[in-house]
């Protein structure tokens, strides 16, 4: 009987692990070489990417040289083209390839005329986490921008999101807009960079004159294969340093709106994201920040932070997720801190508006704060649907 057990057990499992196995692997746009490296021939390229634009291994920008492509410059988003800077960057040369880098995370966010006075095409590659404060997605507005505005065609190499399996969290109000929002967007929109670029150019929101010049953008996206937005997409590398690992990008929406209180999210430890905290609170965890690559000058530097440790494995965050944006701990962190009027701190401009501030203070459930966000969400899911490139997961 226990022969026959262990038999049924073996056949089930190479059955799943046959199953997982014929499923195929996701590949981003940039490895379709075969769909764009004959539109870049004899072309003058500028490239938008970071150290997570690979194919492979190897970085897009090696790859196009290698293909014998004329790269004349690269644009370089926060933390730099190599990923390895702190958060603000300066033009600099890149050692490896002698090119020399642009910064538009800096004394400027988009290229200039005289930037791309040499270039033929822009080329967009880089991975983004999907979350509307995260601020891949305002440089790619910028550059489509500076592509409309000087006449430069623009090809984007779409990769996948790997929080593109929900849409939630309140809609930016444009009273608070910024670089770290600047679209009626809610704060995970469940959209790659390509289908995002779709939109921006279907709704008019690229800042041009007249807006309907939006429309004239010679923009080509290079999709992803074989992803859905029931994918669970794990980047190969870190998206930028204080993104670790998975984990620090499924909590990124939820941690992240705390950046905008006086707590900690643990930058400055080898757990970002993962963490969070303040001196003055009263548990029995705590971490230390210290400078480290990516958080130079961490917020409590050398301060035990007191606080929640969310650190676990994958499936259990994603359990812990459900496909919505988590705000208890959000609503527990200002319930417990002792100088409440010192808990909000530019709060408004990552939440969007000015209600959940005030939401949390009047002591609100969080059932009753999400509630307050679904008509402006079901009006952009509503809006999202035109622009989407991949199955969904709905």
């Amino acid at each position: 009987m226990m022969q026959k057990i262990i038999g049924m057990f073996v056949l089930l499992l190479f059955f799943f692990s046959s199953a997982w196995s014929a499923t195929p692997a996701i590949q981003p746009g940039a490895e379709q070489l075969d769909s764009y490296l004959p539109l870049l021939k004899n072309k003058r390229i500028a490239v938008f990417a970071n150290h997570s634009s690979l194919i492979g291994n190897a970085s897009l920008v090696d790859v196009l040289l290698d293909h014998h492509i004329h790269v004349v410059k690269i644009f370089a988003p926060e933390h730099g083209f190599r990923g390895n800077q702190d958060e603000r960057i300066t033009d600099t040369v890149d050692e490896k390839t002698g090119l020399p880098i642009v910064s538009l995370y800096g004394k400027k966010l988009t290229p200039t005329a005289e930037d791309l006075r040499d270039v033929d095409i822009i080329l967009f590659d880089i991975q983004d986490v999907g979350v509307r404060f995260y601020t891949y997605i305002s440089s790619l507005q910028k550059m489509m921008e500076a592509a409309v505005n000087n006449n430069k065609p623009l090809i984007i190499l779409d990769r996948p999101n790997p929080n593109g399996f929900y849409v939630d969290g309140p809609v930016l109000d444009l009273h608070y807009k910024s670089f770290t929002g600047m679209q009626p967007i809610p704060v995970v929109y469940g959209m790659t960079i390509g289908e995002y670029a779709k939109m921006l150019v279907g709704e008019e929101w690229l800042h041009v004159i007249p807006k309907e010049k939006s429309k004239n953008l010679q923009l080509t996206i290079i999709p992803c294969a074989h992803y859905t937005h029931k994918s669970l997409y794990i980047p190969p590398v870190k998206p930028s340093p204080n993104l670790p690992n998975i984990q620090s990008i499924y909590w990124y929406p939820s941690l992240g709106m705390m950046e905008g209180t006086a707590m900690s999210i643990a930058r400055g430890t080898n757990h970002p994201f993962q963490m969070f905290g303040h001196p003055r609170l009263h548990t029995l965890f705590y971490f230390i920040p210290t400078p480290r690559l990516g958080a130079e000058s961490p917020r409590f530097k050398y301060k035990k932070c007191y606080g929640w440790n969310l650190i676990e494995n994958r499936s259990v965050v994603l359990q812990h997720l459900q496909r919505k944006l988590q705000i208890r701990y959000l609503l527990k962190a200002y319930r417990l801190f002792p100088d409440k009027k010192h808990f909000f701190l530019g709060f408004n401009f990552v939440a969007g508006n000015h209600q959940l501030a005030e939401q949390i203070k009047s002591g609100m459930s969080e059932k009753q704060i999400r509630l307050s966000w679904q008509t402006q969400l079901i009006e952009f899911k509503k809006i999202r649907k035109k622009y989407l490139l991949y199955p969904d997961f709905e």
